[in-house]
């Protein structure tokens, strides 16, 4: 009876580590990221391959994104940061391969490394955070004494009269 529930549990031991990926056991297919941006308050959207955007925020912030993006394929995004008066910001957030995948080699055998891991996603792992220095736009004030034009008027070069028309100057 004893040889029999060894049996059992040993080979239970052995179906979890054929049938998984180390990365699978270890790691995780889907990773916290935080969003920061100085000034703080910017807002940001993540963009997946396709453009689509799969969440928005304001700094700082933290979203958990998929690691995996199909069979043997990381997901890469795209973050866009902006705040009034500042200029926008892009980055992008690429995959790595995680470590644990690796270990499939020793641990986790061929399932792991060619079914298991590759199709959940935890093959891959992304970075913890992604920031923006964004540069402040610059405003230019007025001179002393110097004319601030309040609007600007579009009009054709056929409504003019010939004395308007004497006074423009040919830039080209």
């Amino acid at each position: 009876m004893r040889i029999v529930r060894t049996t059992r549990a040993a080979c239970a031991v052995a179906a979890t580590v054929i049938l998984s990926g180390c990365a699978s056991i270890i790691s995780d297919s889907h990773y916290p990221v935080s969003f920061t941006s100085q000034p703080a308050g910017a807002t940001f959207s993540v963009r997946n391959e396709s453009g689509v955007v799969v969440h928005q925020g304001v700094t700082p912030g933290t979203v958990t994104l998929k690691a995996g993006d199909g069979y043997f394929s990381g997901a890469h995004y795209t973050v866009a940061f902006s705040k009034e008066g500042y200029e926008g910001q892009t980055n992008t957030i690429s995959p790595s391969v995680d470590g644990w995948y690796v270990a499939n080699i020793l641990f986790g055998g061929v399932i792991g490394l060619l079914i298991i891991d590759p199709a959940t996603g935890a093959m891959y792992k992304l970075p913890e955070s992604s920031s923006a220095h964004l540069t402040q736009l610059a405003v230019i004030p007025p001179t002393e004494g110097e004319e601030v034009i309040e609007s600007v008027d579009v009009v054709s070069i056929n409504t003019l009269s010939s004395a308007q028309k004497q006074q423009l100057i040919k830039i080209n």
